[in-house]
């Protein structure tokens, strides 16, 4: 599903899968590839839209819980492109790919990154993401954010009329209830969760911000 130009959205296909974001700019970015087992479905989509999953250039993750970042590796195989991880990712490891796959009944996860992004940015050619780090829901969380086109795509820190859980290892609802009250001074349009529906429209975002705010962060 093409959001803007240059982004598209390929929604959650089952349980432990996550929406999935594609940039496709001068550089080709994937963002949270999803479960391994609907890996072939994804890579059927972006073929329809006119995605050569070869060109991907870069395979990053919001965060490394199991169900945004099992299909890393077998994505880099079939794509050549590179996994890069934020540096907070790095530090957070044993609680992402260990000890929340574990409470879940899961394996572990055998992840391998190439190198990391930027502490700041990431540039795509015409597009330019922030990265804000927004613990919480767990601590390497991390949004993308383009301001020149009000983009945020937030993980699991916030949803339609809901948050991520803070109850796996590493979750924390005051620090999920600071970074919603920082992002949600940000001009958003599209506001771009890893799970459920996506949210366009400033209004729209913003009554969604005052919602969560009012009706769900004071039972974290």
């Amino acid at each position: 599903m093409k959001l803007t130009d240059n982004l598209y959205l390929y929604p959650e296909k089952g349980i432990f899968d996550c929406n999935t974001y594609v940039i496709n700019d001068n550089l080709t970015v994937v963002i949270d590839s999803g479960s391994t087992q609907f890996l072939p479905a994804l890579i059927e989509d972006l073929v329809k839209d006119g995605i050569d999953p070869k060109d991907i250039d870069i395979i990053t993750n919001t965060h490394l819980h199991p169900d945004h970042c099992s299909a890393n590796i077998a994505l880099k195989e079939i794509s050549g492109g590179e996994i890069l991880f934020h540096p907070l990712h790095k530090k957070f490891y044993d609680a992402a790919l260990k000890d929340v796959p574990k409470l879940l009944g899961l394996p572990s996860i055998e992840l391998k990154e190439d190198g990391y992004l930027d502490n700041n940015k990431l540039n795509s050619g015409e597009m330019e993401f922030e990265l804000i780090h927004s613990p919480g829901h767990s601590p390497d969380s991390i949004c993308f954010y383009c301001r020149k086109v009000g983009i945020l795509i937030c993980g699991d820190v916030i949803f339609n009329q809901n948050t991520g859980r803070v109850d796996l290892p590493g979750g924390n609802g005051e620090q999920l209830k600071h970074s919603i009250e920082e992002l949600s001074q940000l001009i958003i349009e599209y506001l771009l969760p890893g799970h459920m529906d996506i949210i366009t429209g400033t209004e729209k975002v913003k009554n969604n911000f005052e919602f969560v705010k009012q009706n769900i962060l004071r039972w974290l």
